[in-house]
This record gives C-alpha cells, sequence and structure tokens, in this order.
C-alpha cells in the first residue's frame, strides 16, 4: 500500500507533460519496473499511438490483431511474456467512467508480478486515466500522441466540441464515434447526465469544412445554454431554432434529434429535428422507432416544436445514426437502411456500448467498398435502467 501511495503521489505532483516520465520511475522504483509505455487510442479508434513527453506518438499498434488491442478491447488486463528471459509485459487499460483512453503496459521481472502487484497495477492505471484528462486542460502532448496524421481545422472544432467518446454507470452506457475521424464536417453528439435524467442530442449540420463546423457549433452551444438554464425539451429546441435561425435566416439549418430519458421509469421524451435516424434492438427484435418529422433547428422563423414519448426497457439497445451512415449506397444502389443496417446491429449485439460504432461505420465502409466514409455518426446506448 506505501507503494502505490507513493506512486500516486509522485502522478498528482507530476507537470501535466511529465506523467508518463513520472510514472516510469515512480514504478521503477516501487515494483522494479524496466519498462513502462503508455498507448492512447487514436481518433478513428484504430490504433495505439505511443505516448511520451514529446507528444509525437511515433509508434503505432493496431487495436486488432495486438495484445494491447485485445485488453482495450476486453477491458481486462492481459500479460505477454517478453522473448529471451523471465520477464512479462502487463497492458492494462487506462479508462475513464467507459471512455477507453488507451493502454498502459509495464514491464515487471518474473519475481515481482506478484497478484497484489497487478492490484496496484490496475489502480494506478485508472489513475493515470484521469491524470491524463485533467492535464489536457494544460498541454497538448496527449491529444498530439493521439493523432496518426494532421486534423483538418473543421475536425479540429468539432473534436473539440465533443464529450467522451464513450461513457458508463450502472443504469446506462454509450458509445459514438464520427467519420472520417480526421476530416469530420457537421456531425456531432452531446450527451450529460445528473440525478434525474439523461440528455442526449444528436446533430447534422449543414455544408462541409469549415460553415458546416460553425454551424455545429452555434447549434450544440445553443441547446447547452437552453439546457443549462434548467428549461424543458421543447423549449430548448425552440432556442436553439431562433439562435440558429437568427444567424443564418433559413439559409442553413441543423439536423437534430433531441432525447430526455427518465431514470427512475425509463420514459424518453424526444424531437425529432431533421434526419439523424434511431434504432431500438429489444431482445432479438430490431426496429426503427417511427417519430414524427418536425423542422430542422434554423430552417424557419420561430418554429415550435412537440415531444414525443417512448418507454426503453431494461436491456433496450438503441442506436442512432446520421444519414451519411443510412443513405450510404450499395455498388449496386440499395441504401444502407433497407436491410444491412439491421444486420449490422444484430451482429454487434454482444459488443459493449463502446465498440459498436466503431464496428458500425467499419460496415458501412464495406458495404459501400470503401475505405472511408464521407461524413457519418454512429451513437450507441444501452438501457441498464436504475434497478437492473
Amino acid at each position: 500500500m506505501t507503494q502505490r501511495l507513493d506512486v500516486e503521489t509522485a502522478l498528482r505532483a507530476a507537470a501535466p507533460h511529465e506523467l508518463v516520465g513520472a510514472l516510469r520511475d515512480a514504478l521503477t522504483t516501487a515494483y522494479g519496473a524496466t519498462s513502462v509505455r503508455l498507448f492512447l487510442t487514436d481518433y478513428g479508434g484504430t490504433l495505439l499511438r505511443s505516448c511520451d513527453s514529446s507528444g509525437r506518438g511515433e509508434d503505432s499498434l493496431p487495436v486488432s490483431g495486438s495484445a494491447e488491442g485485445r485488453a482495450l478491447g476486453s477491458q481486462e488486463p492481459r500479460e505477454q511474456q517478453v522473448p529471451r528471459g523471465d520477464e512479462t509485459d502487463h497492458h492494462l487499460p487506462v479508462t475513464v467512467r467507459g471512455d477507453r483512453i488507451g493502454i498502459l503496459t509495464v514491464r515487471l521481472p518474473g519475481d515481482r508480478c506478484a497478484p497484489e502487484v497487478l492490484d496496484e497495477l490496475r489502480y494506478v492505471a485508472d489513475l493515470l486515466g484521469r491524470e491524463i484528462l485533467v492535464a489536457e486542460r494544460d498541454t497538448d502532448v496527449y491529444q498530439r500522441a493521439r493523432r496518426v496524421s494532421r486534423l483538418t481545422l473543421a475536425a479540429e472544432m468539432q473534436w473539440q466540441l465533443l464529450p467522451a467518446r464513450a461513457y458508463t454507470e450502472e443504469s446506462f452506457a454509450l458509445g459514438a464515434q464520427l467519420e472520417p475521424a480526421y476530416a469530420v464536417h457537421g456531425d456531432s453528439f452531446d450527451w450529460t447526465a445528473d440525478a434525474d435524467a439523461l440528455m442526449l442530442t444528436v446533430t447534422n449540420g449543414m455544408g462541409e469544412g469549415i460553415e458546416a463546423s460553425l454551424l455545429t457549433h452555434l447549434a450544440v452551444n445553443a441547446l447547452r445554454n437552453a439546457r443549462r438554464a434548467g428549461i424543458g425539451l421543447a423549449d430548448q429546441a425552440a432556442l436553439a431554432d431562433q439562435a440558429v435561425y437568427d444567424h443564418y435566416r433559413g439559409a442553413s439549418y441543423v439536423s437534430t434529434l433531441l432525447l430526455r430519458i427518465d431514470r427512475a421509469t425509463g420514459r424518453v421524451q424526444t424531437i425529432d429535428a431533421g434526419s439523424p435516424q434511431l434504432w431500438r434492438m429489444r431482445e432479438k427484435s430490431i426496429e426503427r422507432v417511427p417519430l414524427e418529422a418536425q423542422m430542422p433547428l434554423g430552417m424557419f422563423e420561430e418554429s415550435h416544436y412537440t415531444p414525443q414519448e417512448f418507454t426503453l426497457a431494461p436491456g433496450d439497445r438503441l442506436i442512432f445514426v446520421s444519414d451519411g451512415v443510412y443513405e450510404t449506397l450499395s455498388p449496386l444502389g440499395e441504401r444502407y437502411a433497407e436491410r444491412a443496417l439491421a444486420r449490422s446491429i444484430h451482429a454487434t449485439s454482444l459488443l459493449p456500448a463502446a465498440m459498436v460504432p466503431r464496428a458500425v461505420l467499419r460496415d458501412v465502409a464495406e458495404y459501400r467498398n470503401a475505405e472511408s466514409l464521407d461524413d457519418a455518426l454512429v451513437l450507441c446506448l444501452d438501457w441498464f435502467g436504475d434497478d437492473h
């Protein structure tokens, strides 16, 4: 316990850009570690990028097919024997409230791999994740390490607007992904949870590049401003609608899907203001949730919005998709939403919510017979209920 406290003290005292170096020194002293490496998930969710104090992230490992990637996927520590020696690499998930930040790999001599040491290393990996989130306020090291290539300015703006890509607590789990990760345009998502409700928004702004990103920024921040004022869902949509219209006068608008889920009952209030679609998987049944289409935000002056309601049951899975997903055409001209989307939702039913969006987007790209997508978003919500 004293050793763990020493490591924790060293991490908390380290400069924001020196977390990895401070941790390496502390683990060497406390547990005899001979190597300590941090790998961060890249923006596309397909690679693990090495991270040091420079933040260059020059080495990459595939998430699919590597021992580190298997630890990330299973969210369980994995051991890997080092060739020509008695040392073992311990791959430890670095995760904060369901957000899979990366993998901490600690190499220990064989005589230092006692179960109690591994328990302490798991605690250290959790602590490191939280320290990284705090440190990112003051350094670009960890942001820089995640990048396989340079983000477009529009993508930079979009990623800074987003919450985490995954979030988990007792009553629900969330996961989301944007494509193409390094050049996203107008698609976005947002969520917030309090004691009474979970609120979700999925948005799809018109246009491309900077203009699409600016439009989405205005809409998302208008919705946040209204939500934080404590007003109801219909008024949130109306105020955001007015903010967008006042600026663009109807020339540009934002398709938005808003939800408020009562945590005690699973009762959902929703407003379909545009194109994002909602699908539900209940046991083995998959169906599109029928919603009344209302005006996108900013299309007309003083639009009025009326929430619809339905109820979630424990075990339900909701899948939100933008038009870049459901409108994708196969080489033969068939829309992805006609049959392939339901098949993909069923095929990913055993995956945790955090992994579903990446898997669906990979399936969409294969369906289109292309390596990447123009502009697409998938968000997955698993509802457990407060009494699960």
